[in-house]
């Protein structure tokens, strides 16, 4: 009998899904392309205030790991829960949830990673700071290779746990996206 994913704990996952940074891929720029269409097709487009591209892969000068992360903005008033509902229906698995987020993945499969994987953030409209992040990076390529080294530099230590991982890049990460909320003032907001 073959276990689900959900069947497994933590450390079963984190075993399974290794963390993986690999040089950028133009690929990914496709990818995102392609299931930004299929997001358009099944969200209801009322509801929906931007449908962005962020995290490493969005990056073109740094290595990041092979998943398309993509922020989805929910117009303020509407229910995080229903945009989740429908993103479930159509394959997509919950991963975390809070009150003012949802985050879902695609690609996770029993035997590990599928050949593109992805990981939806929803949120409302205005809880954005990835954006400004993104952007900081991308006009900044000698902050964005800081951000690089720090990644390569904690990938095997915490190559199996995620936590950990993403903890160890928290302070870098507000820093610049303080920097940078500061600089583009109210670019997406």
């Amino acid at each position: 009998m073959t276990r689900k994913l959900s069947d497994m704990d933590l450390e079963e996952l984190w075993q399974l899904f290794p963390i993986c940074l690999e040089q950028h891929n133009e690929c990914w720029k496709t990818w995102y392309k392609e299931e930004l269409a299929i997001l358009q097709a099944i969200l209801p487009s009322n509801v929906i205030k931007r449908i962005s591209h962020i995290g490493s892969t969005s990056i073109n000068t740094i290595w990041a790991k092979p998943t398309v992360d993509i922020l989805i903005e929910v117009i303020n008033g509407y229910d995080l829960q229903y945009i989740a509902n429908i993103l479930v229906h159509k394959g997509y698995l919950c991963m975390n949830k809070s009150k003012n987020r949802i985050s879902l993945n695609k690609g996770y499969m029993i035997n590990g990673f599928a050949e593109k994987v992805y990981h939806l953030h929803i949120s409302y409209e205005g809880d954005n700071a990835e954006l400004y992040f993104r952007d900081y990076l991308i006009e900044n390529v000698n902050i964005a290779k800081k951000y690089e080294k720090l990644k390569l530099e904690l990938w095997k230590k915490y190559e199996h746990n995620r936590d950990a991982y993403t903890d160890a890049k928290t302070d870098f990460i507000v820093k610049y996206t303080k920097q940078a909320e500061a600089l583009y003032k109210n670019r997406y907001r």
